[in-house]
């Protein structure tokens, strides 16, 4: 068995036991929700200041990271722009399949990225995720306030949301703890690693309780575009981007492996808040997650 596929399997087994688990309706109640809560506020931060805190990336893996992120955002929006071209779709159909084609899910990320590259890997999945994530909800509610139905945009509610993040709340502290080499207290690390080590499997099961099978029977040419662009395209244009500009390494591996993920599940409450199409969001936030369990393997074994 290839090696990629190997380290992608428990992944999404983990993912596969979260619908199960939430579909069984155990453990009751309100659980999942407040799982995830927990695990976007308290687990995933904790994970990254640990993580990233005990780093020791040269200097210029920040600035070739960001470099090649706004180059494959800005391609990926150009060839999203063309697919809109062809294909004349209505502003919320187009919002929805904007976020499809260019938004990842950070959770299936960092847990790849750990998985599959080891801690330095870790580490620079979440420094690329710190640079993506505020980015791609720029560019995301810049579409929206273009193309969506909808009334004025809240931009100091959005930039609230962005700054306070905390995902990049906790990739920012643990740059700076990394930065100034101030190391963890044995007391410390004994509280932030248990949190840490818990956080993957947490983050994935909750991913796979989010799903909503039912939206596929919706979904049909917005949802295979959407797709076929963000699972296959996406990641090809990121190696030939990062070939281009002389990259190659280890950043080369996660941002292909970025590109390569699923669309992220906040993509659906953006869709709800701002006006786009939410039913097909959550058909294409489902249905590129079990697409992902063939393409990542795919995708990453021939462009790795």
């Amino acid at each position: 068995m290839p090696v990629v596929v190997q380290a992608l399997i428990p992944v999404f087994v983990l993912i596969i036991l979260g619908h199960g688990l939430r579909r069984a309706d155990f453990p009751g109640g309100d659980f999942w929700p407040r799982a995830e809560r927990f695990t976007y506020y308290v687990l995933f931060p904790a994970m990254l200041v640990f993580k990233l805190g005990q780093a020791r990336l040269p200097p210029s893996a920040y600035g070739d990271t960001a470099l090649l992120i706004i180059t494959m955002l800005v391609a990926m929006t150009l060839v999203l722009t063309i697919a809109q071209w062809f294909w004349k779709w209505s502003g919320p159909v187009f919002s929805s399949v904007y976020q499809g084609g260019i938004r990842f899910n950070s959770y299936v990320g960092l847990a790849a990225g750990g998985m599959l590259l080891g801690d330095e890997g870790l580490s620079l999945t979440a420094i690329a995720v710190a640079i993506m994530v505020p980015l791609l909800n720029l560019l995301c509610i810049l579409m929206f306030s273009l193309v969506a139905e909808r009334g004025r945009i809240n931009l100091a509610g959005v930039f609230r949301a962005i700054v306070t993040n905390p995902l990049i709340v906790g990739s920012v502290i643990g740059v700076l703890w990394s930065y100034f080499q101030i190391g963890f207290h044995p007391l410390l690390a004994g509280i932030l690693e248990p949190l840490s080590n818990l956080a993957l499997p947490m983050g994935l099961m909750t991913v796979g309780a989010g799903l909503q099978l039912s939206a596929l029977r919706g979904s049909s040419g917005p949802f295979l575009v959407s797709s076929a662009l963000k699972l296959l395209v996406f990641p090809l244009l990121a190696a030939a981007l990062a070939w281009m500009l002389g990259l190659e390494g280890l950043l080369v591996q996660v941002v292909v492996l970025l590109a390569a993920l699923p669309t992220a599940t906040s993509a659906y409450i953006l869709a709800r808040q701002l006006g786009g199409d939410a039913p097909l969001m959550a058909g294409i936030i489902s249905g590129q997650t079990l697409l992902a369990m063939v393409s990542i393997p795919l995708m990453l074994s021939l462009l790795w």
